[in-house]
């Protein structure tokens, strides 16, 4: 997995991993999307790097918290289970405690917990069922958000994105039109709409979102490796070299500077 900060950025959110996607790797969270409470932490196949003690606290703080949210004490123990399985990288698990906590606090802060989480793991989910049910959720409660705060445009953009994957893919990339007509210096929306136009082989588009994306914000990592695989696939070389170097000199992460230079060497 690439670094645990690219990978959560949410202004850079959507889906920080499409980047390394593209052309080298994909993170899947392998937990189940049900309606039943999530299994135990140190049970959940896939997560065998979460910390013990990490494991420790949830399974503690689990013990505590009842299946009938009826009182602040328990809806608080699951606002404090989301926490926790967002550290440990368990984002269904998380989603699911943040939906039980919002269900009592009924706040837009709580709103905005729950649909962050359930986008963080539609974001990482790869079959196209599972994906689509987070993506509804997420759409749910961050729509919650909308009717109180209607000029989020973050919030705007990702409900955007998760039309993508839908049966509508229009509405969002119409969403996200009218958060750059609204805010034309938006990186989230430049981002992704940049991406995009990878995904679908514009890659002149997409050249020219990430430039802007480049413009308003030079030292943005991700965007910036992004503009290198346009270039890449635009067939420009030179260019995409020069992305490449600047990444790695923005960045010194091990993890980014080992991608930027598996870029390289295909350049080569």
């Amino acid at each position: 997995m690439l670094k645990t900060r690219i990978i959560l950025v949410i202004v850079g959110a959507l889906v920080v991993w499409l980047i390394f996607l593209l052309p080298k790797a994909v993170v899947e969270n392998d937990s189940q999307l049900t309606e039943a409470a999530p299994a135990e932490s140190g049970s959940t196949t896939g997560h065998s790097d979460v910390p013990a003690n990490l494991s420790a606290t949830i399974r503690s703080v689990r013990g505590q918290y009842k299946e009938d949210l009826t009182n602040q004490k328990n809806a608080i123990f699951a606002d404090s289970l989301r926490t926790l399985y967002t550290q440990s990288g368990q984002f269904d698990s998380a989603a699911w405690f943040a939906e039980k906590a919002a269900t009592f606090f009924n706040t837009t802060e709580s709103f905005l917990k729950t649909g962050n989480s359930y986008y963080e793991a539609y974001t990482f989910a790869m079959e196209p069922v599972k994906q689509e049910q987070l993506a509804e959720k997420t759409r749910e409660w961050l729509g919650k958000v909308l009717e109180n705060e209607p000029k989020n445009l973050e919030v705007k953009t990702k409900v955007a994105m998760t039309y993508l994957s839908s049966k509508a893919p229009m509405q969002g990339i119409t969403m996200m039109r009218e958060v750059l007509a609204e805010d034309p210096k938006n990186e989230f929306a430049l981002y992704n709409m940049g991406m995009l136009s990878i995904q679908s082989g514009q890659y002149d588009r997409a050249i020219e979102r990430l430039e802007e994306l480049a413009a308003v914000n030079p030292n943005h990592v991700q965007g910036q490796l992004l503009l290198g695989v346009a270039y890449l696939n635009k067939g420009n070389k030179d260019k995409a070299r020069q992305q490449f170097e600047n990444v790695k000199k923005l960045d010194q992460d091990p993890a980014v500077q080992a991608t930027a230079d598996s870029y390289l060497k295909d350049l080569k």
